[in-house]
């Protein structure tokens, strides 16, 4: 077995020991204005974690990429998403905003700079991997911070279960391309399964707002090509991806999983977040039918460290 594939399969008991991690200091009171930063798989992670936090009525929650943070902006606690802690872009924006804004970082490596610059830290180094590729780690910080807010996280994972062992909605030797769509905090992991693909198989996968698909991307929608949508689905688009010959998947709201017609699992829809678990899953087997190692995939390093490069 590949790294990531046990990295995956582990991801329910990594939730549940991160949801008893949410009473961490450091983590968001209720009314702070705060902004989410991240690279990459983190950065996604930031985008669905601000939309819920907001729905709750916690407070106004922004997501950033590290490389794109507004500086002149003002914020009552800056947290940071890095995996490794070495991350250059995420490290500058926590050099720089500490000076006047407390910092939260949630890394899996309490050895590294991150966790020196933050005021405090919430250490996830049982989701840490061995893989190139993040599963685990991303998924147990949004675990995290979904417990925080009040999820019952133990629902989430008991989905996750199931999705380790759900036959996989696609099917490589029938599938030219995907694209994944979500709605609200969903839209986060619809770009974090599309990159699982890129960065893991080197698989043409795009993501979207589900509502924005019919503006445009839904032209490439075909057969042979796969259209799989997170959380809430907007009413007939699912009919209208069908239509022009494309595959549409989905956990629906009336039990199974549903792809190319066939109904899978019998059962309520699932956790969006195990949905994920699906997609990983699928980018490991787009991987290895083509020969390709999933726990280093081509280009691709644990950390992205740059020359210093704090803003002006």
């Amino acid at each position: 077995m590949t790294h990531v594939k046990a990295e995956i399969a582990s991801q329910p008991d990594c939730w549940r020991q991160a949801a008893k991690l949410a009473a961490s200091p450091g983590l968001p009171a209720r009314g702070e204005r705060v902004a989410v930063i991240g690279c990459g798989t983190s950065w996604f992670m930031a985008k669905s974690y601000a939309v819920l936090r907001e729905q709750a009525e916690h407070g106004e929650t922004d997501a950033f990429q590290a490389s794109d943070f507004p500086y002149g902006r003002r914020y009552d606690r800056l947290i940071a998403i890095t995996r490794s802690g070495t991350t250059t872009e995420t490290l500058d924006v926590m050099r720089a905003v500490g000076q006047n804004t407390p910092v939260t970082v949630i890394t899996a490596d309490p050895a590294q700079p991150a966790v020196d610059i933050a005021g405090d830290a919430v250490v996830l180094d049982f989701a840490d991997e061995r893989s190139v590729v993040q599963t685990r780690f991303a998924t147990s910080v949004l675990a995290l911070l979904r417990a925080h807010l009040g999820h019952d996280i133990d629902v989430a994972a008991m989905d996750a279960e199931v999705a380790v062992r759900l036959p996989l909605p696609v099917h490589p030797a029938l599938t030219d391309q995907i694209t994944f769509l979500g709605r609200g905090w969903t839209v986060g992991l619809a770009e974090e399964a599309a990159l699982k693909c890129r960065e893991t198989a080197g698989f043409w996968t795009e993501s979207y707002p589900a509502m924005d698909y019919r503006h445009g991307p839904i032209s490439i929608a075909g057969p042979r090509r796969v259209v799989w949508a997170f959380g809430d689905v907007p009413a007939g688009l699912a009919d209208e991806v069908e239509a022009r010959g494309a595959a549409f998947v989905h956990s629906r709201h009336h039990g199974g999983y549903a792809s190319l017609g066939r109904w899978v699992g019998g059962r309520a829809p699932l956790d969006p977040m195990a949905d994920l678990v699906l997609a990983q899953r699928v980018a490991v087997l787009l991987a290895t039918t083509q020969g390709l190692d999933p726990d280093n995939p081509s280009g691709l390093t644990r950390s992205i460290v740059l020359p210093d490069s704090l803003p002006s």
